[in-house]
């Protein structure tokens, strides 16, 4: 079965740190791109940051830079993202997402465009 899922989610402190895992399975994700997304509640969808699958070039969004990191972990095919100096303005449900047929990570990290496979989500709260 050919999909995406999110761990590592879950409550973290202003200023702290959460790491999010993307794992696929029934297919290996090492030559696509892949996004990060975050819904916050009563807000609409917005990219985070992405990984080109082509050269590993990074993209984030204004808000997050130098606080967060994407990675790849072939091995283990998982994408991770690395969330330092949290804020509560980080707060919200981050999904992963890929597309298996076009390159699509650039600065707009893929927003507004169809993507083939979503994952779940993993819920983050940060708040004291």
């Amino acid at each position: 079965q050919v999909q995406l899922v999110e761990s590592g989610g879950g409550l973290g402190q202003p200023g702290g740190s959460l790491r999010l895992s993307c794992t696929a399975s029934g297919f290996s994700l090492n030559y696509y791109d892949i996004s990060w997304f975050r819904q916050a509640p009563g807000k609409e969808r917005e990219g985070v940051s992405c990984i080109s699958g082509n050269d590993r070039s990074t993209y984030y969004r204004d808000s997050v830079k130098g606080r967060f990191t994407i990675s790849t972990d072939i091995d283990k095919n998982t994408v991770y993202l690395q969330m330092n100096s949290l804020k509560p303005e980080d707060t919200g449900v981050y999904y992963c997402a890929l597309d298996r047929v076009t390159r699509f990570c650039d600065k707009t990290l893929g927003a507004g465009r169809y993507l083939e496979i979503w994952g779940q989500g993993t819920p983050v709260t940060v708040s004291s």
